[in-house]
Order: structure tokens, then C-alpha cells, then sequence
């Protein structure tokens, strides 16, 4: 019976995240907090975010003219700065999980240059509260295994860095 109740569970979650995007890709942004550094240098927020929206507006602070000052880009979703790591991971990927635990392919894809917390979403820290999404995804997938009964599974993951254009 928990078999079945886990399977159901996976299905209508993937199900879900099939009928809400029908989009074979999601584009998710996260903005991560002004570093010390950036406060140390006088450096002020320049991205206002709209997590309801999936809008972020960009000021340019050497803006000559109002038609140039700001700039508005619409994602699939968007999080600020104060997301938490179990928020950004229930979701956005946890339905992707889902649908790979139910045969179809996933992949989770970082993006950004080097200090915008790539490393930190990914991998996140040791904590419980600042787990990543690959050690939440690993969770989900090897509670689904273990709480599966009668199935032979195969699970096979790649995790890789691009770094200046080299394969790390």
C-alpha cells in the first residue's frame, strides 16, 4: 500500500509540473544579497524583484534619461534575497525530480559569472537549512528508492563545471 500511495504521490506531483508549464525549459532566476564587499565599496541594490510576476527590473544608476534608467526581464520565476534553500528547491526543482523519477530527463543548469552564488543554490553548505539542490535532489530520489519496493532502479547523474571554458 505505501508503494502504491508513493507512486501516486510522485505521478500527480509530475503531472502537476507537466500541466502547469508545458514548457520543455523553465528559466529561474535568483538574486542573491549585496555582499560585504559591495557594502564595503558603497555599492547600492540595483535589482528590484517580483517573485509573483517573474519580473525583475534592473535601475541603471548612470542612466542619462528616464527612457534608459530601467530595464524589466520576465522569467519563469524569480527569487530574492531572502528565499530560503527549501523554498527555491520545493519549487522549482523538486517537481523536475519528480518527473525523472517517473522515466523523463531532467537537468538542473547554473548560470551566472563567478561570485553571483551558483555554488551556494547548487551545492549549498552543511547545514540543514543551506543544503543545495543537488543533496536535496539526491534525498528525494534515494527516499523514493528506498520507500519503493519490487523495482530494479538505475540511477546515473552527471555534475560538472565550465570554468573560463574548461571542462573542471
Amino acid at each position: 500500500m505505501d508503494r502504491d500511495r508513493e507512486k501516486s504521490s510522485v505521478q500527480q506531483l509530475a503531472k502537476m509540473t507537466r500541466a502547469v508549464n508545458n514548457e520543455s525549459v523553465q528559466v529561474i532566476v535568483r538574486c542573491r544579497p549585496i555582499s560585504e564587499k559591495e557594502v564595503d565599496a558603497d555599492c547600492t541594490k540595483v535589482v528590484s524583484v517580483y517573485p509573483k510576476r517573474g519580473v525583475i527590473e534592473v535601475e541603471n544608476p548612470r542612466a542619462k534619461g528616464d527612457n534608459e534608467k530601467n530595464k524589466i526581464f520576465t522569467y519563469d520565476g524569480v527569487y530574492d534575497w531572502n528565499s530560503t534553500q527549501q523554498s527555491i528547491y520545493d519549487e522549482t526543482v523538486r517537481p523536475l525530480v519528480a518527473s525523472v523519477l517517473e522515466g523523463y530527463n531532467g537537468c538542473v543548469f547554473a548560470y551566472g559569472q563567478t561570485g553571483t552564488g551558483k555554488t551556494f543554490t547548487m551545492e549549498g553548505e552543511d547545514d540543514d537549512d543551506n543544503r543545495g539542490v543537488i543533496p536535496r535532489a539526491f534525498e528525494q530520489i534515494w527516499s523514493h528508492i528506498n520507500r519503493t519496493t519490487g523495482v530494479e532502479f538505475l540511477v546515473s547523474v552527471r555534475y560538472l563545471e565550465i570554468y573560463m571554458e574548461e571542462i573542471r
